[in-house]
């Protein structure tokens, strides 16, 4: 007996529609699909979040040296102009040198942000920067179902048939 929907799909195409659904609903807190696929993504998102929340505060904060150019009032590198051992002149870039507080992950959390990888896209934002979904998993998400119970973090809300071939739809959303 199968342990999960076959969705009328083949496995490679099936699992990478679930991992887009499962990404869009972790993006955008809300997806609109149908009963079935909201069925399994609400199986592997709650299995994410958990994930999330077991492993939230598993970092240590630590001192790393950056090194970086400098930059002037207008935001330009700074240059300065340096002889070479055969004579020649070059502009050479000031370097500065400081020190950040940064996470470092714990191994623990370090494998949940690799599971979480396995199961979601990476996603690029409106102006094309890459949006860090696991950070937003530890960070965001998890910090608010911390005092709920084990499971339950989605609801579906069922939206009726669908108007071209009548297919049950529903809303999964981030409760």
């Amino acid at each position: 007996m199968a342990t999960n929907r076959k969705l009328g799909r083949t496995t490679d195409i099936r699992v990478a529609m679930l991992k887009t659904l499962t990404t869009d609903l972790i993006y955008h807190g809300k997806i609109e699909t149908t009963l079935p696929r909201a069925k399994e993504v609400k199986a592997i998102a709650d299995s994410i979040i958990a994930l999330a929340i077991k492993e939230k505060d598993n970092f240590e904060m630590v001192d790393t040296k950056i090194v970086k150019a400098k930059l002037d009032s207008k935001g330009n590198k700074v240059t300065e102009l340096v002889k070479s051992k055969n004579g020649k002149e070059y502009l050479k870039v000031v370097k500065e040198e400081t020190t950040e507080k940064r996470q470092k992950d714990m191994p623990s959390r370090l494998n949940a942000r690799k599971q979480i990888m396995k199961k979601i896209n990476k996603v690029k934002d409106s102006e094309g920067n890459n949006v860090d979904l696991p950070s937003k998993l530890f960070n965001e998400i998890a910090p608010k179902y911390a005092d709920k119970n084990v499971g339950g973090y989605t609801r579906i809300v069922k939206a009726g048939p669908r108007k071209g071939d009548g297919a049950e739809t529903a809303i999964l959303m981030l409760i």
